[in-house]
């Protein structure tokens, strides 16, 4: 699986799961007519999206991406596809945290109410890598892909040859310039 559409889903999966405890955790403090939790939650879901914003308000990857950009293993040949899996082995933790926290919504709906603004402020934190890790594959001739390995190992990414691509820079034309 190429890592810009693992980046892509992944947000998605984020802001799956945090719709999904959102709606839970208001079922169940609903459940339990506590108006007062739903004014705190909102108010952490509305403070999280602002985190997640700020956070994700560059253009560029953060450090964490650049090494495992710069880590990757250089292979001639593509690697065998296998998204399920590969998404399965990164995110299942995504998986069992949504799980866990709506499984308890209508006894303790803090939880799943708390796990939604986790999962809202990586949603929005995340938004913008895919696109930076797509201006680095086309910026160096490159594509990056997420490696099949075990689920508890760090991810490790494979960079295999791509297109590069070739626009003029600002630097490039200097307008008024006699030859």
């Amino acid at each position: 699986m190429r890592y810009p559409d693992f980046l892509r889903v992944a947000v998605l999966l984020f802001a799956a799961s945090a719709t999904a405890l959102a709606v839970v955790a208001v079922a169940g403090a609903r459940g339990k007519d506590d108006t007062t939790l739903l004014y705190i939650a909102v108010a952490w879901w509305a403070m999280g999206a602002v985190a997640g914003a700020w956070l994700g308000r560059r253009t560029t990857a953060n450090q964490a991406t650049a090494r495992l950009l710069a880590g990757a293993r250089t292979t001639p040949l593509l690697p065998e596809l296998q998204p399920g899996t590969i998404l399965f082995n990164r995110l299942w933790w995504l998986l069992v945290l949504t799980v866990a926290s709506g499984a308890v919504a209508f006894l303790v709906p803090q939880v799943p109410a708390v796990a939604a603004g986790y999962a809202l402020v990586s949603a929005l934190a995340w938004r913008n890598h895919a696109s930076a890790v797509v201006a680095v594959e086309d910026r160096d001739g490159v594509r990056f892909y997420v490696e099949h390995n075990s689920p508890f190992k760090p991810t490790k990414l494979l960079r295999t040859p791509g297109f590069r691509k070739n626009e003029p820079s600002p630097t490039d034309v200097r307008v008024g310039a006699t030859p």
